[in-house]
Parts: structure tokens; sequence; C-alpha cells
């Protein structure tokens, strides 16, 4: 199990803090000797799970789109409606939820043998690969087996508590870390795909759609992103990437389209300084897409 040394932090219901250097060596040791499929821990992963209501999975068929954007705002877009929510990033290569959301430099700590998800603005909880990187440089290079195994101990390591909505942020494309999410949590409520309104996206896109019914998770909807360009001076709105495009391909492929969300200074400038734009900005055009878009997502998750 996990290496720990005691801290100043330490409190009465033992919480200790783990060295970088101690969890990425747990990490390692544990995913080089290939956790079986069933038995214990299987038990652990059911009751995880159990305990998290609605699994929502953001996926996109390239890279590109925005998607760790769409990701990050609208998990914070749940916290700020009132809900318990928590974002899981299996980004394994590039992890980026936790530079999103203001918590590069978050230690992780464990608690009764699990590690305790950093918490963000509203109570976010968050769990990322760049929490257990000993330099923020350093390059994940692992194999399928390894990145299931990671994902598996995302799930049934962490101590998520009771959630009302656990957002997981996928890489781009349809492969490892999205074969392992659909096998671990065949039953997640489902997928929201993420594109931009140009050709090449959303002819990728439409390969995320056909995964999501070959692995038989529902598809909750397609989000635009990139839809337009707001000038920051007068307020006109340019297509530059084209326009309608997402809500095009909802249609042909009869799923519900979420929404489309513009593109904005004030969304790269959230992203870098941590702080998602429905937080920075909440009566932007893009923070009020991203709230509305999340109301449509919760409506048909909730039924």
């Amino acid at each position: 199990m996990f290496t720990v040394k005691s801290s100043a932090r330490t409190r009465a219901h033992d919480r200790r803090t783990i060295t970088l250097f101690d969890a990425v060596r747990w990490c390692t040791d544990n995913m080089a000797k290939g956790k079986p499929m069933i038995s214990e821990g299987d038990l652990k992963l059911s009751a995880s799970l159990g305990r998290i209501k609605h699994v929502i999975i953001v996926i996109s068929g390239k890279g590109g789109v925005g998607k760790s954007t769409v990701s990050s705002n609208l998990a914070m877009s749940l916290s700020m409606k009132g809900f318990r929510a928590g974002i899981m990033d299996v980004d394994i290569h590039g992890p980026n939820i936790p530079k999103m959301l203001g918590l590069e430099d978050a230690p992780l700590a464990v608690r009764d043998g699990k590690l305790l998800p950093p918490e963000a603005a509203n109570g976010l909880k968050v769990m990322s690969m760049a929490f257990l990187l000993p330099e923020k440089d350093s390059p994940v290079v692992w194999r399928g087996p390894m990145k299931m195994s990671a994902i598996r101990q995302f799930l049934e390591d962490v101590d998520w508590g009771e959630l009302d909505h656990l957002v997981i942020d996928m890489p781009p494309g349809t492969g490892d870390e999205a074969l392992s999410i659909v096998q671990l949590i065949p039953k997640a409520d489902g997928m929201v795909v993420v594109t931009t309104p140009q050709d090449v996206a959303l002819l990728d896109s439409r390969k995320s759609v056909v995964f999501g019914a070959t692995a038989n998770i529902p598809i909750i909807g397609v989000v635009e992103n990139m839809s337009g360009f707001i000038c920051p001076h007068c307020g006109e709105c340019a297509d530059i990437f084209k326009s309608g495009g997402g809500e095009r391909t909802a249609t042909e492929m009869g799923i519900q389209f979420l929404g489309r969300v513009p593109i904005e200074p004030k969304i790269t400038e959230s992203g870098d300084s941590g702080v998602p734009v429905v937080v920075s900005s909440p009566d932007s055009a893009s923070a009020k897409a991203f709230m509305d878009i999340a109301d449509k997502i919760v409506r048909t998750v909730m039924g």
C-alpha cells in the first residue's frame, strides 16, 4: 500500500501527506504487477462506484477541440448548482485538469488507506495523474495495461465519498483509456461528445458516437465548442471555424444537441489562471452556455 510520512497537516482523522516520490513508486509497483480483474478488487470497485450516482464521460474524436475546457467547466457548473461533484482526469499522458482548476501544486493525502482527492472551488473533487508526477515535465511512458490499472485505481483507491455526478475527462480518441472506462464502468450514464464546427473535427466526433453505441454507453449529446469568436471590443461574433456543424451532426445521428460554446479570450485566461470561466466570468456568453449545457445533462441523466 502507500508509503506515507507524517506532516504538520496531520489531523485527528489521521490525514497524512504523501510525497510525490512515494506516490509514483506505489503506482508503478502496483501497476507493473497487474491487478487481478476479479475478487477483492471488484468488490472495492463496486463499493466505490456504488457511492457515485451518475457518471458522465466527456469524449472527443480528436485532440484540439477544447474537451478538457468543456469538462472542467461542466464539472464546476454542477458544483455551482449545488451538486456533489467530482472530475477524474484520465488523460494519462497529458493531464491538464489540475492546472485548469488551480490545483497544480495541490498535495495528495491518504486516509484509511485511500487517496483523498484535492478539492477545487465549490468543493469539486479532482483526481489526475498530474498529482503523481515527480516533476511537471515528467512524461508518462506506459502501455495499455498500465494505464488501465491506473484508471482502475483512480476509481477504487480514491475516496470520492458520496457524489451526485462524476465527470470523466477522457484523452482524445477511442483507445486504451476509453476502452478501460467502458469496461470498468459499463453502467455509466452516458457520453458527452465534444467537437468543433469544422468538417475535420465532425468526422472524428461521429466515430465517438459510434464507439459509444458499440460499447452500449448512451450518448447524452453533442457540444459544439469554439462555435464563433466573440470580439472583446465590439462584441460581434465571427464564425472562424464555421458554425452549426455540431447540431447538424447530432440531428443526422439522432442524438441530442446540447449547445454551442463560443470562443472568448476569457476562456483562455481562465484556463491558464486555474479559475474556470463559469467562476471568473459568470455573465460571459461562454459561461452561460456551459451552465445551460450542464442543466441539459442533469435533466438527461436524472430523467
